[in-house]
């Protein structure tokens, strides 16, 4: 059978990413806006526990319903979605560092330098994250830094193989081979010209790493070794939400679920724009 291969028009690409991305922006701000106004908006303690109100259906004055002590799911969602942001851009931009020097490090120096770098990434990155996660959060109390400190030390290590890749093109292009008949020290070339090329790779590995480091840490504290279990956050909402689900009710479980849903989405869509953007020559292809 022969192959068909269809490519869109110019036109109805562009529509098509714009449609995405201002679809993703809208999700993307409707959480930041929920984030920073609905505590301040809604004068009702997120802590308060009212044992007459528990598991309420969603209805006009709990959109979400309640939880299986009377608290409302709604500004637990959203204070549970605050810190799940706030783990995710920390540890985001703490790996994105820590990747982007090792990356350019051994990209930059090569020999013996790259081979034993690479080497203990590679050595990382057989040991699964969440277990390697395990390990660092349990020698700290459960709290909010530990949980990013975890994160941080286990998601670099995609960073500094996508840095040192881009590390390794750069050097062999003209401008680099300019620099060295021109006098220019290896430090100052790797600073100067290598390390400014690989930003906008390192920036995009940041922008997909927040939702997963969201999940990460939701993963955590699903397993009690994030968050304390009183302070809201996604993984210990879902945590919580055991036992209502298996008694039949649904929305203790959904809409925390959906909290860490859509922003995944909307981030990836974002970033997905992004992509397409810097490579204007790639081309939608379906095959049928």
């Amino acid at each position: 059978m022969a192959e068909v291969t269809w490519r869109p028009h110019g036109r109805d690409r562009r529509s098509t990413r714009a449609v995405r991305v201002r679809t993703s922006v809208a999700l993307v701000a409707l959480l930041v806006l929920a984030v920073l106004l609905v505590p301040a908006l809604v004068p009702v303690d997120q802590q308060a526990v009212d044992l007459s109100a528990r598991l309420q259906a969603p209805s006009w004055s709990h959109p979400f319903g309640t939880d299986d002590v009377g608290r409302d799911l709604l500004l637990r969602c959203v204070y549970g979605l605050r810190i799940s942001l706030l783990v995710g851009l920390v540890a985001a931009l703490v790996a994105t560092v820590i990747g982007t020097a090792v990356g350019a490090a051994a990209g930059a120096l090569g020999g013996w330098t790259d081979r034993l770098v690479m080497r203990v990434v590679d050595t990382l990155s057989s040991i699964p994250h969440l277990l390697l996660g395990i390990f660092l959060v349990a020698m700290f109390r459960p709290g909010v830094w530990p949980v990013v400190v975890s994160v941080a030390l286990t998601h670099w290590l995609s960073t500094a193989r996508i840095v040192r890749a881009e590390v390794l093109s750069l050097r062999s292009r003209p401008f680099v081979d300019a620099a060295v008949s021109g006098g220019a020290s290896r430090w100052r070339i790797t600073v100067r010209h290598l390390v400014p090329g690989v930003l906008p790779q390192a920036g995009l590995a940041a922008v997909l790493m927040v939702p997963h480091a969201m999940w990460h840490e939701s993963a955590l504290s699903f397993l009690g070794l994030g968050l304390p279990a009183h302070q809201a956050s996604l993984g210990n909402l879902v945590q919580g939400a055991r036992g209502s689900l298996l008694a039949g009710d649904w929305w203790p479980t959904l809409f925390p679920g959906l909290f860490l849903i859509v922003p995944t989405l909307a981030i990836a869509g974002l970033a997905g724009a992004w992509r397409e953007r810097r490579n204007p020559r790639r081309r939608s292809e379906l095959t049928l």
